[in-house]
């Protein structure tokens, strides 16, 4: 540790694979350089661009520092009010609208990943210790994922990432973790200096793509087809596990039938693929300890549950489950059973069944204009920017014209935020307490606070309290959220006895000597106990067939055609989450100017030229992009990076396949949307 700075533990909060490990030095007061912690075991002292940076994004000059009021919404009026007017007024309206209504249900959370920590969830806290209130409820990341690992396996279980350099074959499979997660880089160098091949499978001819052995341009969505392809190849040719299978598995026999009936030559032909192609994945598989890292954006499709069905089921008639080297990477909650108290102080005569009116994350626009008895006339923003992420915005832009005060909690003045009534200045990781873990790996760390709030910020917790005592403070017992707790409290309540010892700590504070690696298995499913209802890997899930979901992984074949259109793809940006550091110069010289990649022979098509300006367009809207030329995406897309927050003004609801069992409702096909281009004249 330097002698010359306070040095402080940080954990990065973003919806991101690595959750790394970061120590902030400050003097003075002020924090003057972030670094990599050396003592976070998967991080190991290495930060992305965005951690190297978050000094600027400290101290933004756009950021805010205090509570605004904005005089009609989207005026772009604001003025400054302090923060006991602030929570007055939101108090006011509490309790107006629930003389109204006799219920809090006129309240609304939306609220999602903009931040991991386990404290900011003292905002659904909040909001259940007023009674029954409404929630957005899903998932528009990752729960047709999640739901394909609950029919098959029972849960979704991560091995640790480590596995990856103990296998003969590696398939990225829609994943790019060269920008998205390159603290598991060096697990795939290490692997190919023992002579692993590693396969991405990808629309996009991506960086990850191009530092692999093998690379395979599938047709965007079509990832089951090429799983069942495979599998069906590999039956033929006996390469199958018939011991795993019968000691380990049911409904094979239903799973064989149903490959057995498909065409080969339709199955590659929706794949876009050749025989050849296939044969040499299958042959990757064929007494090969294989891993395959899912990545979230091809399951974000309207066949998204079943693609990943797909693959598990390859991975199970080949025996790659519950042994070093093997297994499907894709997601954990492992990590995140705390106790959740912070969201258990429910209000009198309610529990976890009865707080929630739930609306569709999702469909949020609809479901905001379709709410009544009572309507939503309060709506909470907090964690996410929800006018660059939703879909159909403009239908969401009319909607909340119709709820009378909107309250965002942010870092900087978001789109969101500019639609909002008021805005509280939240503060970031660096001046605030908190427990983060990770979805990814197995490694816990306390974040400490650096500095002292920027300027009149506060964190979500400390707001939530407010609220709370405020409110009793106007109606006795209004309020059943604890606001005279410490946050050391709150922290201590969130620990179980189960995490101290899978942590092997004794109290939480020894987390601020560095984050403990919890002592799960090392490889998933190792025991073979799987979580369904046989205690078996299930290739026929009765779960599955219950919902209303096929039993076994199947694939619905292209039934229209739409030659003149194109999906509209956008991968996961290299200096970006979501909208979340969009505003940081980290391009280092590029142009920030918005870019849609598109093939030269579909370019030619459409008549288009390079270095051009097209509209990208349907019944949404349209956008005005840059059109670049490049054999690295596959003709039938149009890719646009995802740090240019426009692209969703295209985006319409489009529920994928699964997502109703871990999130509440289906998830968001955001890749599987239809877009056309056309040439804009500059005459």
């Amino acid at each position: 540790m330097d002698k010359h700075y306070k040095v402080t533990r940080h954990i990065c909060p973003r919806n991101c694979y690595s959750s790394c490990g970061m120590l902030g030095y400050t003097k003075s007061g002020r924090l003057m350089k972030v670094t990599g912690d050396p003592s976070h075991g998967y991080t190991n002292g290495k930060l992305c661009p965005k951690g190297y940076n978050y000094l600027s994004h400290v101290y933004h000059p756009e950021r805010l520092k205090f509570p605004m009021f904005q005089t009609k919404r989207g005026s772009g009026d604001w003025n400054r009010i302090t923060w006991e007017e602030a929570i007055e007024i939101i108090c006011d309206k509490i309790l107006v609208f629930f003389d109204r209504y006799k219920t809090n249900s006129s309240l609304a959370l939306n609220k999602y990943s903009g931040n991991f920590g386990i404290l900011h969830n003292s905002v659904e806290g909040f909001f259940n210790s007023l009674g029954r209130t409404t929630r957005a409820v899903g998932s528009p990341c990752w729960s047709s994922g999640l739901d394909a690992s609950i029919y098959d396996f029972g849960n979704f279980k991560n091995s640790d990432p480590e596995q990856l350099t103990y296998a003969d074959t590696i398939i990225l499979w829609g994943c790019n973790p060269v920008w998205t997660s390159m603290h598991s880089i060096s697990y795939l160098y290490e692997a190919k200096k023992k002579g692993a091949t590693i396969i991405t499978i990808d629309p996009v001819y991506t960086a990850t793509a191009k530092k692999s052995d093998v690379y395979v341009q599938i047709k965007p969505g079509k990832d089951g087809a090429l799983a069942l392809a495979i599998a069906k190849y590999i039956y033929d040719i006996n390469g199958h596990d018939e011991q795993f299978i019968n000691e380990y598995t049911i409904g094979f026999k239903e799973f064989l039938t149903y490959i057995k009936s498909i065409d080969m030559n339709a199955l590659l032909q929706e794949c876009g693929l050749e025989m050849e192609v296939l044969e040499t994945i299958a042959n990757h598989y064929i007494n090969k300890n294989v891993v395959v890292w899912i990545g979230f954006g091809f399951q974000r499709n309207v066949a998204g549950g079943q693609n990943i069905r797909a693959i598990n089921a390859l991975m199970a008639m080949t025996g790659n489950i519950g042994k070093q080297g093997t297994g499907v990477l894709y997601a954990q909650m492992g990590s995140w059973e705390f106790s959740n108290q912070i969201i258990s102080y429910y209000n009198h005569g309610f529990t976890k069944e009865n707080c929630v009116r739930s609306i569709p994350i999702n469909n949020f626009a609809s479901a905001l204009q379709e709410t009544t008895d009572p309507p939503i006339k309060m709506l909470w923003i907090s964690c996410r920017n929800l006018l660059a992420q939703n879909p159909d915005q403009k239908l969401l832009k009319k909607a909340m014209s119709n709820i009378e005060l909107v309250v965002t909690v942010d870092q900087f003045l978001t789109p969101t935020a500019q639609l909002s009534d008021i805005v509280l200045p939240a503060t970031t990781n660096f001046e605030e307490w908190d427990i983060v873990p990770s979805y990814w790996h197995h490694w816990i760390g306390i974040n400490e606070p650096a500095i002292k709030p920027y300027y009149e910020s506060k964190s979500d917790i400390e707001i939530s309290k407010m609220l709370s005592k405020r409110l009793n403070e106007l109606r006795p017992g209004f309020s059943t959220f604890p606001y005279d707790k410490s946050i050391e409290d709150f922290i201590e309540e969130q620990f179980t006895s189960d995490m101290y010892n899978n942590l092997n700590i004794s109290n939480w504070r020894e987390l601020i000597e560095g984050p403990k690696l919890l002592d799960f298995p090392k490889v998933a499913w190792e025991d073979k106990k799987f979580e369904t209802p046989s205690g078996k890997f299930e290739f026929f899930s009765t779960r599955a067939l219950h919902n209303g979901k096929s039993p076994i992984a199947q694939h619905t074949f292209t039934t229209h055609k739409m030659s003149d259109q194109f999906l509209l793809l956008t991968n996961h940006g290299q200096f970006n989450i979501n909208s979340q550091f969009s505003n940081l110069n980290l391009m280092f010289g590029k142009s920030k100017e918005p870019i849609v990649y598109i093939h030269p022979s579909s370019a030619k098509r459409k008549g288009l030229n390079d270095d051009s300006r097209v509209s990208i367009f349907n019944e949404q809207g349209e956008i005005i992009l840059k059109c670049k030329f490049t054999s690295e995406v596959h003709p039938s897309v149009l890719l646009v990076h995802a740090e240019n927050i426009l692209v969703n003004s295209l985006i319409s609801y489009t529920p994928t396949d699964m997502g109703e069992v871990s999130s509440g409702y289906e998830g968001m096909a955001f890749n599987s949307i239809y877009v056309d281009v056309k040439l804009i004249n500059n005459n």
